[in-house]
């Protein structure tokens, strides 16, 4: 299969192109050559056009792909720009949405056929914690305008494991690993879902492969994961001697604190977002999706973690003297 793949040298996009290879696809990457220039410049089977896709598709012009997998759309006009610009040169357009689209998290099991956010302003193109689930939503329309019948929409979840340039979930690794007393959200029964970068690169092409359409949920696993099962392996993986502190949401609130963000992965599971952590899954375990075990997703994701330099300062979690103050204030409550 011959492969175009927008972005394509940072997190979900270098797992598609190494998961690509090794299924025997060739790869052309269609990039601004921002992050990580060079990385594939002496890897056989993959082509690299530097280019912006606001102004730079016609460097596409007169090339034919199989597939066109866009991992970096974020705005319905620029997206329109690119499926009007390959409506003839590619046969698929796969396009990586989000579970951010949805506009009730609050049911349990929320579907492929669930309603989605649309924005007050449909102009607005600045992307917010708001706008971002609505801006995801039409990016998806604007393809399907074009590639009617030809588009596959993929809404992952939580992506986790080595090159996450989020760190919101290899904060917990990281700061189990480093033992002693640990800040811990509402409680070890909150259920949370999150989706292997490997996994999700990997479903993404089978459906490629199988010319899938449709829309699929893409989060795991395929049992209910708790937020108490997920810290207990980072510690058994890193051996530490981590205590966890499960601090109650209205404390956390109270002492300003953000779920996702100061404690990532973690949305507080009140009736309002009962469904963030609970979406239904069961379309895309009928096509496939499969899953490694959370033990080598949390080994993975701490060894990569491990080899950035030393004073690396994780983008999510808490910072350790704020951790500490909020601890202080926990134990006297």
């Amino acid at each position: 299969m011959q492969l175009l793949i927008i972005g394509g040298t940072r997190f979900l996009g270098r797992h598609l192109v190494e998961a690509a290879l090794a299924r025997g696809h060739s790869v052309t990457l269609f990039n601004r050559g921002q992050s990580n220039p060079g990385l594939y410049a002496q890897t056989t089977g993959v082509e690299t056009i530097n280019g912006d896709r606001e102004k730079d598709l016609d460097k596409l012009a007169g090339r034919h792909w199989d597939t066109v997998i866009d991992t970096c759309g974020y705005l319905p006009r620029v997206v329109g720009l690119s499926a009007r610009a390959l409506a003839d040169q590619v046969r698929r357009y796969v396009f990586i949405s989000s579970l951010s689209v949805y506009a009730e998290t609050g049911r349990i099991g929320i579907d492929e056929q669930d309603p989605v956010s649309k924005l007050v302003d449909g102009n607005m193109e600045e992307v917010t914690g708001e706008s971002y689930g609505p801006l995801k939503a039409l990016c998806e329309k604007a393809v399907q305008n074009v590639f009617a019948g030809r588009a596959l929409i993929i809404r992952p979840g939580l992506i986790v494991g080595p090159y996450d340039p989020t760190d919101r979930f290899t904060y917990w690794p990281v700061r189990v690993a480093r033992g002693g007393e640990v800040l811990a959200p509402e409680g070890p029964q909150v259920p949370v879902q999150i989706i292997d970068v490997r996994d999700l690169a990997e479903f993404i092409l089978i459906l490629a492969e199988r010319q899938a359409g449709e829309i699929y949920n893409v989060t795991g696993p395929d049992y209910v994961l708790t937020l108490g099962t997920l810290l207990e392996t980072c510690k058994q993986i890193s051996g530490s001697d981590a205590n966890f502190n499960w601090g109650s949401v209205e404390f956390l609130s109270k002492n300003k604190l953000e779920p996702w963000s100061d404690l990532p992965v973690w949305v507080p599971d009140t009736p309002e977002d009962a469904g963030f952590s609970r979406v239904n899954i069961s379309k895309a375990l009928r096509m496939g999706l499969t899953f490694h075990t959370l033990e080598n997703t949390v080994r993975d994701t701490l060894a990569w973690a491990q080899t950035r330099p030393q004073e690396y300062e994780l983008r999510a979690g808490l910072e350790a003297n704020r951790e500490a103050q909020v601890l202080a204030v926990l134990r006297k409550s």
